[in-house]
């Protein structure tokens, strides 16, 4: 802060102030609706209080924040200049010499370092309660309405072997990823590098601890022998615990620092990782996309009062967030569908949203 002066200062003070509201506005609603919403999912056992429903809503809110925290820039930003519009305290900045950029440029830096702790820090936190949501939900629903089929199917593999698992149910026992009523069939690369059927593996359940599959209960069945049965079996793996749950989650769920293990073993196995390539780019862009939305705020509300149509300008600010936010998951699926590059797809818009508050602060400023 020692770097600018009072006035930026005081500006980037009103801005944060503004930020921090909207924030705090938005984060209400999210849980609000969480609550609301899983009341009407998890909150149909009788056995369910209202605090074990409040408490999952606060795991779930932090990852749905995430997602609209653009908007939070965009909303507390707007608010934050048409306030100190209205007062016609950018009129004395102005009347005193002072550029708009020399505030605005503070802001923007402000959200770029913002968007760096998001990814760093408040992601990866993010992802960890939204793991955590998941296994204290299933633990609530527990063997309610019976027990519904959820097949599974993950695989691991190295340059030699590939071996697909299935499995018709999977739960967490300590910590320990456990599949019911697992299949396993083993293939191994032949001299020209295409995959032969070599072993089936049946087994009543599969603990994946460190390094290995535990399975019970087994009966292996190789090509043109009788099958064997053995009360336990031991069988080697790439996958963690970690590794083994993001297989069932989306790339979404899956924080910043553990998306290029979860690239490398999904190519590893031979599974397309495109979706998680995706948001790591996306990811990567955040900081750039803040910054962005910050000057669209600036720029959607530095029009003088006494001219008229303020309202109208910040509305259209909002409004233009909104498009942004739906050509953002417009070129995702673009990209998921392999039309455009992976890499455009995560930069265009915060790059578009820059260039598009960028030229309208140089029309509006310097004609």
């Amino acid at each position: 802060m020692t770097g600018i002066g009072r006035i930026e200062r005081y500006v980037l003070g009103r801005v944060l102030g503004g930020v921090g509201a909207a924030l705090a506005v938005i984060t209400a609603v999210i849980l609000l609706v969480e609550f609301v919403d899983l009341s009407r999912t998890v909150g149909i056992r009788t056995d369910v209080g209202v605090g074990e429903i409040f408490w999952l809503s606060i795991l779930r809110g932090p990852s749905l924040a995430l997602v609209l925290l653009p908007f939070v820039f965009l909303f507390g930003g707007i608010g934050a200049y048409v306030g100190l519009n209205r007062r016609s305290e950018l009129v004395a900045m102005r009347a005193a010499g002072v550029s708009a950029w020399r505030f605005i440029l503070p802001s923007a830096a402000a959200a770029f370092a913002i968007g760096l702790a998001a990814i760093i820090v408040l992601n990866p936190v993010a992802s960890a309660l939204s793991a955590r949501f998941e296994i204290e939900r299933a633990r609530l629903m527990q063997n309610y309405l019976g027990d519904i089929p959820q097949d599974v199917w993950l695989r691991q593999g190295d340059d030699r072997t590939q071996i697909v698992i299935h499995a018709r149910a999977r739960d967490t026992v300590q910590g320990f990823v456990r599949l019911r009523g697992v299949s396993l069939y083993i293939y191994q690369k032949n001299t020209t590098g295409a995959p032969e059927f070599k072993q089936r593996i049946e087994a009543s359940e599969a603990r994946l601890m460190p390094g290995f599959w535990q399975l019970r209960d087994v009966r292996e069945a190789t090509a043109g022998e009788s099958s064997v049965h053995s009360d336990t079996l031991s069988i080697r793996s790439s996958l963690d615990a970690e590794a083994a749950m993001e297989r069932f989650a989306s790339p979404e769920a899956i924080s910043f620092l553990r998306l290029p293990d979860a690239i490398r073993l999904t190519e590893q196995a031979g599974f397309s990782a495109a979706g998680y390539r995706l948001r790591f780019w996306q990811l990567l862009a955040t900081p750039l996309l803040y910054a962005a939305m910050a000057v669209l705020a600036a720029a959607f509300s530095l029009r003088l009062a006494r001219l008229g149509g303020l309202a109208g300008l910040a509305g259209a600010g909002v409004a233009l967030g909104f498009v942004l936010f739906f050509f953002n998951q417009f070129a995702g699926a673009l990209a998921r569908a392999d039309i455009i590059p992976l890499f455009a797809a995560a930069w265009a818009p915060p790059v578009v949203a820059l260039l598009s508050g960028l030229s309208l602060l140089f029309f509006t400023e310097d004609g």
